[in-house]
């Protein structure tokens, strides 16, 4: 080291902060290099699955309330609800078990802080449902009120996600964090879907669940469309890997089959649906929503190449 006993005692000082300067700055640097391209992939697909949960609880607390395969979906609303408070604790801190890396972005954790005090009101009453098996009109009201304003705040985080990703690990590929987001959100609108059928079933504002029904089914359409082919408005510059369109082709198969019984729910000639329709929509949405999940672990694995 330099023969510091040569310098002026200001000069030795101001050596000594800049070298103290240089050793604490090296961390933060090694910090500021972000999450990894594959850990953006799992934190897009995490995210964005989080949108997809505040719906399927929705949908599972209607069909409750619809006395159709009750216990079933206790069991279900019980998963998907911890599943939820799981994940949502692990984006902001971190979790080994989901493969998540903790959040740093102060912008984040503030838009975190808001899903929190959204999910502090309404997992109480999911707990609840689940403790009663049953779901009362104040608590189809309730869920009705707040389940879109958990899933717009739930949608405001997973795109500032994918705007650090586009800066950070995607840098290189944007059009692959657009896609990763949409096809997550595609999830979502499996289980909103179903959940606004599920309100028109109850009698729940029965013109607006059926506009709203009839929005979602068309959004899920362009997208998926946009998914396979590309959507300039969307973002979207379409899917070149064979396995991934193979599997788009999947969902398509099931969304032929799905869509009949959404445009029996969104018709406005429709006024009352039979227990049947309810049957076959709680039998078909979920496999539809889980090989939509699939093509999601596809381009998550895209993103980690």
């Amino acid at each position: 080291m330099l023969a510091l006993k040569h310098l002026t005692r200001s000069n030795r000082i101001g050596f000594l902060l800049v070298l103290l300067a240089t050793i604490t700055s090296f961390p933060l640097n090694l910090q500021a290099a972000g999450p990894t391209s594959a850990e953006y992939g799992v934190v897009l697909n995490l995210s964005g699955k989080q949108r997809m949960l505040t719906q399927k609880m929705s949908k599972e607390i209607m069909l409750v309330a619809l006395n159709e395969a009750k216990e079933q979906n206790i069991t279900n609303l019980k998963k998907t609800s911890g599943l939820f408070d799981k994940t949502l604790k692990g984006l902001r801190n971190g979790s080994d078990e989901l493969r998540l890396p903790p959040t740093n972005s102060g912008r984040i954790l503030r838009q975190l802080d808001k899903i929190d005090v959204i999910w502090a009101e309404f997992y109480p009453t999911v707990k609840e449902i689940i403790a009663s098996k049953a779901v009362t009109k104040a608590q189809v009201d309730f869920v009705a009120s707040k389940n879109i304003p958990l899933l717009k705040q739930m949608n405001k985080a997973v795109g500032l996600y994918e705007k650090d990703a586009k800066k950070g690990g995607l840098k290189s590929a944007p059009g692959l964090a657009a896609t990763l987001n949409l096809s997550g959100k595609q999830r979502m609108l499996t289980q909103k879907m179903s959940k606004e059928f599920l309100f028109v079933a109850y009698g729940y504002q029965q013109d607006d669940s059926k506009l709203a029904l009839l929005e979602t089914s068309t959004l899920f359409e362009r997208t998926l469309k946009g998914l396979l082919d590309g959507d300039e408005t969307l973002g979207l510059p379409g899917t070149k890997p064979q396995h991934i369109r193979d599997q788009l082709g999947v969902v398509n198969g099931l969304w032929a089959e799905f869509k009949p019984i959404i445009d029996y729910g969104a018709d406005h000639k429709t006024t009352q649906i039979p227990k049947d329709k309810i049957k076959v929509l709680a039998e078909t949405n979920l496999p539809l929503l889980k090989q939509m999940n699939k093509a999601v672990g596809m381009y998550e694995k895209e993103a980690a190449k």
